[in-house]
């Protein structure tokens, strides 16, 4: 399953989702993710240090967590299919560029066949979109 830093998040500190994303990576551990999702994860991470919700040491603590997991997912590396599949997304679904960026490594990795695969998210404009490309959204129903 392809998994956005939206439903990575979760598996690193606990919040309302956390539960049902370790349910989800309970079933399949085989995590692929995309190279730049490290970035997404530190930037949230550190906007809720910044905002007072964690500590500098909880920020720490989830840092770690956030590299074991790196360490052992399938990681889709950025190039000239993921920067044109990202280029056609944006023209066709009202997506950020890292988002774009994040459904183009999927489709890269689903090697023309998204509807095999889940992708699992928590984000509602890129579920939307994942969805209208073909992917099997995980979880099924936020």
């Amino acid at each position: 399953m392809y998994w956005d830093a939206s439903a990575v998040i979760p598996l690193c500190l606990r919040e309302p989702n956390t539960a049902v994303m370790k349910k989800i990576l309970s079933r399949d551990s085989s995590v692929v993710a995309w190279w730049g999702t490290p970035v997404e994860c530190w930037s949230a991470f550190a906007c809720l240090r910044r905002e007072g919700v964690i500590t500098a040491a909880s920020e720490r603590k989830v840092l770690v967590l956030l590299d074991r997991l790196a360490s052992v997912w399938t990681e889709v590396l950025p190039g000239n299919r993921v920067r044109e599949h990202a280029g056609r997304l944006l023209l066709r679904h009202p997506l950020r560029a890292a988002d774009s960026l994040q459904l183009a490594a999927a489709l890269v990795w689903a090697d023309g066949s998204p509807e095999e695969h889940g992708f699992v998210c928590l984000d509602h404009r890129l579920r939307e979109a994942a969805v209208r490309e073909g992917f099997r959204l995980l979880p099924e129903v936020l």
